[in-house]
């Protein structure tokens, strides 16, 4: 098998190895942390730690579960439990992201006539779909995260977390029903009758500067148009809507700059100082 040959070999010294191993999996770590922290920098931060804590730890994978599932275990553990990331949580609730939501609304009027209009609607759209899941306690995030976006199996889901099946369970059933009761209420994209939608909210959000209408990061990587996800829910059955929206979130990839970081801290060896690879 690949993976045991390439883990083998970095527990032996390979740098190589080790290198192929970090390629493999910085994106699927990229891509869980920003799911949990919605924010760009803090999911560029969290990658950074969980590879150099893959890398260190890598000695102690028994290989009596696959690796991934080894290596997302590592990743949740810190994504629910570091300092750094519990400290920067911001204990946001659904009933205070409603309120977010509902102020200063406006109709788009004179940005209709930009031509990255649609653009910026994208942008505002996956940031706050994202930022939507911020809402839920980091357990139960994480259990959504992985049961419905990442659709993994409930057995190799409760692995990871280090939990029974049936608590994976509970965990995940609660959180969805949270997200889909809220989503089906307080989004227009969901919901014509709500109060809020993103041609409303995109003045508001530029001028409160959660849209830069010069650096579109998160639309710049999507395969769907804001048109092409409207387009789409619309033709969806109301109860996989919910679902339908937080999967039109991209699997971004890994940063360069920090792929570079992590593939010169492979080159150093895995004993080299952290604090001297830190980004800023």
């Amino acid at each position: 098998m690949e993976v045991e040959r390439l883990v083998k070999e970095a527990v032996n010294g390979s740098k190589s190895a080790l290198e192929d191993i970090t390629v493999a999996i910085q994106d699927n770590i990229y891509y869980l942390s920003l799911r949990m922290l919605a924010n760009p920098n803090d999911a560029r931060d969290a990658t950074q730690d969980i590879l150099i804590k893959v890398i260190t730890s890598l000695s102690s994978f028994r290989f009596d579960s696959h690796f991934n599932t080894w290596v997302y275990r590592i990743a949740s553990n810190h994504l629910i439990s570091a300092n750094k990331v519990v400290k920067r949580d911001a204990g946001l609730t659904f009933d205070l992201f409603k309120m977010d939501l509902e102020q200063d609304l406006q109709e788009p009027t004179k940005l209709k006539d930009n031509p990255d209009y649609q653009a910026q609607l994208n942008e505002l759209r996956i940031s706050c779909t994202m930022a939507m899941l911020l809402c839920l306690n980091l357990p139960h995030r994480m259990a959504y995260i992985l049961g419905d976006i990442l659709e993994m199996a409930h057995d190799e889901a409760s692995t990871v977390l280090s939990i029974s099946k049936s608590n994976f369970r509970q965990q995940l059933s609660r959180a969805r029903a949270k997200v889909v009761e809220f989503t089906n209420k307080s989004c227009g994209l969901l919901n014509e009758c709500a109060n809020c939608s993103c041609e409303k909210k995109l003045t508001g959000a530029i001028k409160r500067q959660r849209v830069n209408p010069l650096k579109l990061n998160l639309e710049t990587g999507s395969d769907s148009s804001y048109a092409e996800v409207k387009e789409v829910l619309l033709q969806t059955q109301q109860e996989l809507k919910t679902l339908v929206l937080q999967k039109s979130v991209n699997q971004y990839q890994c940063p360069n700059e920090l792929s570079n970081i992590i593939g010169l801290l492979v080159q150093q060896g895995v004993k080299a100082s952290k604090a001297q690879y830190k980004t800023h």
